[in-house]
């Protein structure tokens, strides 16, 4: 009889071998003794435009323990605007659509105009979560084309977990300290509905993929889909007609809403593939247009009330008089706040609001 390897016989549905299992956030347990995380010095390698440190970083934000907590928050206090002194400079890109929508193959055309201009590239791939090994499913990295060779493209697919929003929890982090050293920083979320528009709220410019003939357009204003993109495209345009009724069904869609100004652009990633160049242009078109700290102040409010929710849930959002009342109060604090020392802003402002319901409550004359 053969002896079982040790730790006993190997059982089915048991962990994956070592190969080519796409990451995913690290699952919780034990926190293991060893050196603290470099969040501080990972930054600075970030800062100096090292891009070999993307897949540490990466590893460190997606962990659950709490000294990696902890080196997070140091990580992004590192790269906040009051320490580099002005805002990341890359362009964030969102990029949402219905599964099937041809995301993935927009993207590999994008990113080879990207790099035949010089410009590196990162990509969050969020996909749903697989229920055996708790990493990502559908595995974005492998779906879109590049050279393996290439160092200035890093690609990353997260798990979105059980988080609605279209992200997986530590996106918003790792798109912040991915544009401090990258030129573009895309975030490509996993499906599209009413939950799924917190890209909105990290993304510089957010990018709705349509394909035509597939309803999709009433999908979008029954969900409020269509009040978040700041570009819409419509791939397989080689379609022909069906693409033209697509595009003019969201042109119509679009100025109901009151944004008729939106872009809407068809392309093809058939080969040879067209309108990606005039697309890439849109983006950096875009981009000029914005209030960039704006944007940027609102997404760091966006994430510390986020990091907050995730962390205490609705009894905390409660607390803080909910959502609406906390975005509210989150406007009013000062713009050189970083996402940590906003966070624990929220934190006080929620200990307090309990602590003065509880006093009320007990000096209130019986009934």
């Amino acid at each position: 009889m053969t002896a079982s390897p040790p730790g006993g016989p190997e059982l089915p549905g048991g962990p994956e071998p070592p190969g080519p299992e796409l990451p995913g956030p690290e699952l919780p347990g034990p926190e293991l003794p060893g050196p603290e995380l470099p969040g501080p010095e990972l930054a600075s390698r970030l800062r100096a435009g090292d891009l070999s440190a993307a897949p540490a970083m990466l590893n460190m934000v997606e962990s659950r323990a709490g000294q990696a907590r902890a080196q997070t928050g140091a990580l992004l206090a590192a790269l906040s605007p009051a320490a580099l002194g002005r805002e990341a400079p890359a362009h964030i890109v969102g990029v949402t659509g219905p599964p099937g929508s041809g995301k993935s193959s927009l993207l590999s055309r994008l990113v080879a105009v990207w790099r035949a201009a010089e410009r590196t590239v990162a990509v969050l791939a969020v996909d749903p979560t697989s229920r055996r090994s708790g990493g990502a499913l559908l595995g974005d990295r492998a779906r879109i084309e590049v050279d393996p060779r290439d160092r200035g493209v890093f690609i990353r697919s997260a798990a979105a977990g059980e988080r609605l929003g279209g992200l997986a929890p530590a996106t918003r982090a790792a798109a912040s300290a991915l544009a401090v050293a990258f030129d573009v920083v895309v975030i490509e979320t996993v499906g599209v509905g009413q939950s799924e528009t917190d890209v909105a709220d990290v993304a510089d410019t957010v990018v709705v993929v349509v394909q035509p003939g597939s309803g999709d357009v009433l999908q979008f204003l029954k969900a409020g889909i269509m009040e978040i993109p700041d570009i819409v495209v419509v791939t397989k345009s080689d379609l022909g007609r069906v693409a033209s009724r697509a595009l003019a069904d969201l042109r119509t869609a679009l100025t109901s809403l009151g944004a008729a100004g939106t872009a809407v652009l068809a392309v093809s990633c058939l080969a040879p593939p067209s309108g990606i160049a005039e697309l890439a242009g849109a983006l950096d078109a875009h981009r000029d247009g914005l209030d960039l700290p704006g944007r940027r102040l609102r997404a760091r409010r966006m994430h510390a009330l986020a990091d907050f929710t995730v962390e205490h849930g609705e009894r905390g959002l409660r607390a803080l008089g909910g959502r609406r009342e906390a975005e509210r109060w989150l406007a009013e604090q000062e713009r050189g706040l970083d996402v940590a020392s906003l966070e624990r802003a929220l934190e006080q402002r929620a200990d307090a609001r309990a602590a003065a319901a509880t006093g009320r409550t007990r000096s209130a004359p019986p009934a």
